[in-house]
């Protein structure tokens, strides 16, 4: 029977904890292997290679790093490109534009080899965007390159879903946000800023990225919505924190948004208003600090006017969200017709209530 191998490049904010979920769960997942690539010896990383070799993870470096590995007590058992053609699914977890790089250099010439390749948020046009629990029924057998939309664009994307779109597809009229992004990530110890930034609209239509990736992700399932964002950013290290404003053809209340929201297991519900104890929250007692969540809606935010206009706020979980799309479409790529019953071992890593 043909091994099921998961390679991973990339031990960053998504990176990380992704590698340390798939050793800890890849009994359950039906993974036979996890493997992953790490670019540079870095003393400041060994620790955290260290930990995800001992939970089970094997090392791949490029040829030639392999010494400069061992000094730092870090022992690859693979070459890079090795590493790539033995794996059934390559999970691209690299910065900004890297991914696109890889896969002319490297994914393309090993498309008979692995069943897919995967790729972040910032890789735009690297394959079909995809959000689970969003556009699954899209997945088609000849998708082999998947782009995983940024964890913003899966929090735009569950939101306007859920309370405009399940019962109708053309029940939307208009949806329109604002991302206050934080700064960086508590791991990154560049970029951090003095003071609020603004963001500029440099898409005639959309605005920022955000909605025209949300746009894109719904065209996958022939939708063509009115979508609208705008992006700024905080000097905080804690979550991002989405406004949203929907408008919409049928009548609606405030008990009914309510409930949408609480019958979706993607969605948490939450009456603490400040991001830092919903961060908490999620340091506390998600898997490596992350809530799987595709959302975290703050209750008492939640507004309806004139029952057609629905607006809100609610917290983006770190990484979370694109951490459990990278693992969904992994599975979808290895066992394409039980993958929504395998990943269903991750279930108790969601929150209704936080």
């Amino acid at each position: 029977m043909e091994r099921k191998i998961v390679h991973v490049i990339g031990t960053g904010t998504i990176g990380e904890p992704l590698i340390g979920l798939l050793c800890d769960y890849k009994d359950q997942l039906g993974i036979d292997e996890v493997t992953f690539h790490k670019n540079s010896a870095l003393r400041d990383d060994r620790s955290k290679v260290i930990d995800l070799l001992e939970r089970g993870a094997r090392l791949s470096v490029d040829d030639g790093k392999q010494n400069e590995f061992k000094k730092l007590g870090m022992d690859p058992d693979f070459e890079s490109i090795e590493s790539i053609k033995r794996s059934s699914v390559v999970i691209d977890c690299t910065p900004k534009g890297i991914g696109h790089s890889n896969k002319l250099n490297y994914y393309d010439k090993f498309k008979n080899d692995v069943k897919g390749f995967l790729a972040q948020g910032s890789e735009d046009g690297f394959g079909k965007k995809y959000a689970r629990g969003i556009n699954d029924k899209a997945l088609d057998p000849s998708d082999q390159f998947i782009q995983i939309v940024s964890c913003n664009t899966h929090n735009i994307s569950c939101v306007t879903n859920t309370l405009t779109l399940n019962a109708d597809p053309d029940n939307l009229i208009e949806g329109k946000y604002l991302c206050i992004r934080r700064a960086n990530d508590l791991s990154q110890p560049d970029s951090f800023i003095p003071s609020p930034q603004v963001g500029v609209h440099d898409n005639p239509q959309f605005g920022s990225h955000h909605a025209a990736d949300a746009a894109s992700l719904f065209s996958t399932l022939g939708m063509d919505l009115n979508l609208f964002s705008s992006a700024m950013k905080v000097n905080s290290q804690y979550m991002h924190v989405l406004w949203f404003n929907l408008k919409v053809k049928e009548p609606t209340n405030l008990a009914s948004i309510k409930e949408k929201l609480h019958n979706n297991e993607h969605v948490a519900m939450t009456r603490k208003d400040l991001t830092s104890t919903v961060f908490s929250f999620g340091r506390d007692h998600g898997h490596y600090g992350r809530i799987m969540n595709q959302t975290v809606v703050v209750e008492q935010s939640l507004h309806v006017k004139n029952e057609h206009e629905i607006s809100g706020f609610c917290f983006t979980p770190q990484d979370g969200n694109s951490i459990l799309s990278s693992i969904s479409a992994a599975e979808w790529l290895l066992y394409p017709h039980s993958y929504e019953d395998k990943i269903q071992c991750l279930s108790k890593l969601f929150f209704n209530v936080i």
